[in-house]
């Protein structure tokens, strides 16, 4: 018995030490937001903008160690694979890609994650009408891209989309 006693306080102090060191949960600004239908755009504010923008949002929990170290770390994969907030920053090439591997990913159910969606993000469940939503966008904004693309018309930077 006393042994666990001495691991529970042991895990005590622990978490408490934890609580002093800090993550950054900063949010950039956004440089050039995405542009896309009301519908899609409010889906994707819903299970997406937390990881993938500069519009997260930190609620208390993400306040505690080491809740707070996994969404850090979270956030900053996210933005980094794609990040809504510089969108129009990005080469035509690379925001094709990234069209691809978003209908890819929603259409799989890989986006958003489960471990993000449950228990506490519920509102981020994508229903089979979010993701055709979100896919059918994906696929008109690229075939736009590659159409322009093809008629020499490559928007903001040269490059194969």
């Amino acid at each position: 018995m006393k042994i666990i006693k001495l691991i529970v306080a042991l895990a005590a102090v622990a978490l408490v030490v934890a609580q002093f060191f800090r993550v950054d949960q900063s949010n950039p600004p956004v440089l050039s937001d995405l542009s896309a239908p009301p519908d899609v755009k409010a889906i994707l504010r819903r299970a997406c903008y937390d990881c993938h923008s500069n519009e997260t949002r930190w609620p208390w929990y993400t306040h505690v160690a080491p809740v707070s170290w996994l969404m850090a770390y979270d956030v900053h994969q996210g933005r980094h694979s794609l990040n809504y907030s510089n969108w129009a920053e990005l080469e035509d090439g690379v925001r094709t890609r990234l069209l691809r591997l978003t209908q890819r990913d929603v259409n799989n159910a890989a986006m958003p994650p489960w471990f993000y969606i449950y228990p506490m993000h519920l509102e981020a469940r994508l229903a089979a009408g979010d993701r055709a939503r979100i896919s059918d966008w994906a696929e008109t904004e690229r075939a736009e891209l590659i159409r322009k693309f093809e008629a020499g018309q490559n928007g903001n930077h040269p490059g194969q989309p």
